[in-house]
This record gives structure tokens, sequence and C-alpha cells, in this order.
């Protein structure tokens, strides 16, 4: 099999050699055999990075001075660089994250041209404000970019993820340091490439894979004016503390262990495909899916045997056959934390209706059946904890009452999905759920609204006009009279 293979890091526009001869392997979810390596990024490529993006947005006739309209031809140049390279992108991550392609067709390869062209419409609105004072005065109110940005993303949806910042902050005039998950690093270069192609000027974007110990050096690099993160609320809390401390602005989108409710007058029958969208999508590698299903007492046994049913008949197989819909975790390390997470369910009383094992049929790769616990405590740990993978937990209710408070108790509050016959009493019932998103009858993020937790799934909010606003900063100028605008 024909590798792929980087020898250079994406740094001040053009390929850069790395500091070291450190490498990051990549391999196959699905086969387990190497299929690509790239630099390592180091401590020195990262002083590298930041220096060519602080040197591009400091030039006073650079990137964060061009106009709006200047910037958006630009990234619409950009953005039609990655659809010509749309195909190879969705395989790219499909083989190394075990995403089924018909969905990174939809995620990797489709949504980050709509994210920076729907960026660069709304950056070209406008930025200034002039407002009438209380004294008779004026003030003037500028939205200028914040600065240099530390894009640091995930690997389970690394491209989408990766234009949730991105388009935003270039739009907005900042540059970018990203920091690609050693996981999914063959995709990031990929963008890059159409990043080269599209001609955007030096420095405005650069490309440094990495673990853990080198992002924590570009979190706290003196060269960055902001971070955006998006990972587990573990190292979110990290970085939250070092730039709580540093002063430094930062949005986090961290874990969930979103509620799916099915109300007592749901079908969940006819709605079964958008159910799966919203609690099993990607092989169970999403943060806001709803794996915690609550289940009426009244109708409890019908509800599980309809999800098992569901989850037994979906076609496990090969993430580049457009027919697979669940496909293999990340890694090997990721199958051991959800088998574990499977144990410790039956350990603590849930019944296994579905699932439980590795297929049958799938004699290599990183494969976990889709597993279905019933009679799940609200307090096990398979309830409480984010698994990040195919594995769902049915807890009864009583009444309406108490599906909000089980829906509630939890450290979490990124997503959730409320299914019931009636629509306006499921936006009702999901005005009551403390979270960040919530959807009736699917869940579907929108570019136009914004996303993003609360409590410890994080903090900021991305997508909508919220997601370019932690991009900017504002500027007050106070008029006296004699100079007001008119």
């Amino acid at each position: 099999m024909t590798t792929i293979d980087y020898e250079r890091l994406y740094i001040n526009g053009d390929w850069t050699a790395p500091t070291t001869g450190e490498r990051i392997t990549v391999h196959s979810a699905a086969t387990e055999v190497n299929i690509g390596s790239v630099p390592e990024a180091k401590e020195g490529d990262i002083d590298a990075a930041v220096a060519a993006a602080r040197i591009a947005f400091d030039d006073p006739q650079g990137w964060a001075h061009w106009t709006p309209q200047r910037r958006g031809e630009a990234l619409e140049r950009f953005a039609a660089a990655l659809e010509a390279r749309g195909v190879d992108m969705a395989r790219r991550v499909s083989q190394q994250n075990g995403m089924p392609v018909s969905l990174a067709e939809q995620f990797e390869a489709g949504f980050p041209p709509v994210l920076l062209r729907y960026y660069s419409e709304l950056a070209a609105g406008g930025h200034e404000d002039v407002r009438q004072g209380m004294m008779g005065k004026q003030s003037l109110v500028l939205r200028g970019p914040i600065g240099v940005v530390a894009a640091i993303v995930p690997w389970n949806v690394p491209q989408a993820i990766t234009f949730l910042k991105v388009a935003p902050a270039l739009a907005a005039g900042c540059t970018v340091v990203l920091k690609p998950a050693p996981e999914t690093v063959l995709d990031a270069f990929l963008m890059a490439e159409a990043a080269l192609a599209a001609g955007l000027p030096a420095g405005v974007l650069n490309v440094v894979p990495a673990g853990r110990e080198v992002g924590a050096y570009l979190v706290e690099h003196p060269g960055v004016d902001k971070v955006s993160f998006t990972g587990s609320t573990a190292a979110g809390r990290s970085i939250a503390a070092k730039c709580g401390q540093l002063l430094r602005p930062v949005t986090l989108e961290l874990g969930g262990k979103s509620a799916a409710i099915v109300l007592d007058d749901a079908d969940l029958g006819s709605s079964l495909e958008s159910f799966f969208a919203s609690t099993l999508l990607n092989n169970g590698q999403i943060c806001w899916l709803g794996t915690r299903v609550l289940a009426p007492k009244s109708r409890y046994n019908e509800i599980v045997d309809t999800i098992t049913d569901m989850a037994s008949s979906l076609i496990i197989g090969d993430p580049l056959d457009a027919a697979t819909q669940v496909g293999p975790l990340v890694s090997e390390r990721q199958r051991q934390r959800v088998e574990g997470y499977i144990a410790n369910g039956k350990n603590e009383g849930g019944r296994i209706t579905s699932g439980g094992g590795r297929p049958a049929n799938q004699g290599r790769g990183w494969y976990v059946e889709p597993t279905i616990f019933a009679d799940v405590d609200r307090k096990a740990t398979i309830a409480q904890e984010e698994i990040f993978g195919p594995v769902l937990s049915i807890i009864p209710y009583e009444n309406d009452q108490d599906a909000v408070d089980v829906a509630n108790d939890t450290e979490y509050g990124l997503g959730g999905s409320v299914w019931t016959a009636d629509p306006e009493r499921g936006a009702q019932f999901a005005r009551r759920v403390r979270t960040g998103t919530i959807g009736v009858n699917g869940y579907s993020n929108d570019p136009f609204s914004p996303f993003g937790g609360i409590k410890s799934s994080g903090m900021g909010r991305e997508l909508g006009p919220e997601g370019l606003m932690p991009f900017q900063q504002l500027k007050t100028i106070y008029l006296d009279k004699e100079n007001s605008l008119s």
C-alpha cells in the first residue's frame, strides 16, 4: 500500500523543514496498517509558526488591515481549493479515525467551505458602530481582529472542528497557528495544500501537529493572543487555568453526556434515522451525542426493544464503504477505553440488549459493536461519564419532572434532544433542560446558530454571529461635541 508521507511542516506560507527528525505515524482505523506520516512539531517549530503569524498580523499592510471584502476573496479561493480536494479529504479522515465516508463527505468535505463563505459574508457586514451617548456626545465602537490565534482541535471530526475556529478567525482578520491531533494529521496537511493553492499570505495559517506537551507550550506562548480549544474536559480545565493566569481569552468546547429524552407520546419507530444520528453518529465519537436515553416507565420495555432492534440492524464495516453506518474507533487505546466502560456497565448491573463485544466479521480494525444497556441506574458510571464510543444507556423515569431532573443530573451540558409527537410540547420541555444546545425530534448544528456548552462542557460559543465575536476585540472612541459623527 502506498503511504502518504510529508517531510515538511506548513509554516509561513510554505513547506518548512522541521527542527527535529521526530515523526507522527498514522494507522488505518479499519486495517491497523501504516497509511502515512508527518513531521512532529516541537517547541522550535511552535516558535517559528507563532513568529510567522505574529509578523503577518502586525504588518501594517497585512491580513489584519485588508478590507473584509479582500479577505473574503482570498477565503473564497480557499473554499474552492478545499472543494477540489473534497473526495480525498473525506477518504483521509475516514481512514484515520473510522468515520463512515458518507458522513465524512458531509462533515469533513462539505462543511469547511460553507463556514469560510458564511463568515466571510458575516465579517463584511461592518466593523463600526456609532452610538449616541447619554451626555449629548457620541461614541465610535470598533470591532477589530484579536490577534494571533492558537487553534487546538481533536481527532473525531477534525476538519469541521478546525473550521469552527479557522473560518471566523481568518474572516475577522486574525492569523492562526493550528495544532491538529496526532491521530488525524493527513487531512490537516491536505488542508495546508489547499491554503497554499489558494494563495493565502505567508503566516496567516500555520499547521503544527503535535502532542499534549507541545500543545501546552503553544497555549502559553507569549506571541499568542487567543486560544480556541476543543477536546476533553480535563485538558480544558488545564488550559482554562493557564489562560486565566495569563489573562488570555479562551474558548473551550469540551465533553458531554447529553440526554435523548423520549416523551410518553413519542413515535420513536418513525424517527429512527434521526434518532441514530442524534445518539450513535460517527461510531459514537461526537461530544454532543445523546448517549443517555431517558424513557418513561410506562413504555420502557417497548422503547428498549425499538432501540435494540435499531442498533442490531446497523451496518458495521469498512468506513470507506458508502453503505457503512458504523465504522471502527480511532485507535486501540480508544477501543480499550470503551470496552472498559462496557465491562463496568455490566458490573454495575446494566443489562446488555445488543452488542457488547467486537463484530465477529471484522478480523482487523478497532471495532466495537453498537452496545445498548437497559435497566441503567441514573447514577451508574456509564450514565454519568463520557464514553466516546457506540454505547447507549437507557434510563427509566417516572414523569416529565423526573425526566427533567435526570436530564439535568450531570456535570455536563452540551447537547440533547427531546422526542415527541407534539413539537410544541417538545420545545417547552427543551427549555427546562440545562444545556447549551438541544433539538426536538432530532439534533443538528446549524452554521447560523451558536453552539457550545455550559457547566463542564465548556465556555464560549462557536457558529453563528456569536462564533465570530471571540476573534474580535472592541475599542471605543469617545468623541467630543465638535468631532461627533453625523
